[in-house]
């Protein structure tokens, strides 16, 4: 489902002096269909920076990123911005630490937004944003207000339901359980087992080991690709 190879990562610093700083190089990672695999590594190796390399908000110093969409590879790092987007749309779903959305939009019409865009009728729609809302205890008293009023835990619970209100084939998660209490975390976890039962194929930064061994049916160390790593 999705390909990387020989892939590297360098950052310059133009505003001093165009230092460039190298942060890993000769990256091979692949993932299958119903796999969740856990991006592993200390704090500052790059685990992050890949994921956001997997859906090109970061470009690739080298390499190739391909992504099995509409019955065909396509490489992400030399796709058209339209293609980008319409694989985002379709085949690649994201789950972020951090709620990004336009202000004063309703929380339920915030998670609805992605299957409409699909197509999906907006009472289809609307009935499953409501569904995930109530899974991850968000209180329906908050649905009409932007969740940019919200705690973070409860921004956390909306961004998660926004990601998994579409059946992406290709998931990538970014600490989904950082913020949250047992019981929701505990729903989290349910619904990436549902998503790796329907086929979905997962990639994700997990802040603990209870999680990780939860849900993952495997691991994939990027320090061993960190420049230097075998110096």
């Amino acid at each position: 489902m999705l390909h990387a190879q020989n892939v590297a990562k360098s950052f310059t610093l133009h505003t001093q002096g165009s230092v460039t700083i190298p942060v890993f190089e000769g990256v091979e990672f692949m993932l299958s269909a119903g796999e969740c695999i856990a991006l592993t590594g200390e704090s500052g190796s790059g685990k992050s920076t890949f994921m956001r390399m997997l859906y090109a908000n970061y470009t690739c110093s080298q390499g190739s990123i391909k992504v099995f969409h509409d019955g065909d590879w396509l490489d992400i790092t030399t796709a058209s911005p339209h293609s980008i987007l319409e694989i985002r749309k379709r085949t690649l779903g994201y789950v972020s630490q951090f709620l990004r959305v336009i202000p004063r939009v309703p929380t339920l019409d915030i998670v609805a937004e992605p299957l409409v865009a699909l197509g999906t009728d907006r009472k289809t729609a609307t009935d499953k944003a409501r569904d995930l809302l109530t899974r991850l205890r968000i209180p329906e008293r908050l649905w009409q207000l932007s969740p940019l009023t919200f705690s973070g835990g409860e921004q956390q619970r909306v961004n998660i339901a926004r990601g998994f209100i579409a059946d992406y084939p290709i998931m990538l998660l970014d600490e989904p359980t950082a913020s949250l209490d047992a019981q929701n975390r505990a729903t989290v976890l349910a619904l990436i087992e549902e998503a790796k039962s329907r086929g979905a194929a997962i990639a994700g930064i997990f802040h603990d080991h209870e999680t990780r061994d939860a849900v993952c049916t495997g691991s994939f160390d990027v320090t061993s690709f960190k420049v230097g790593a075998n110096d």
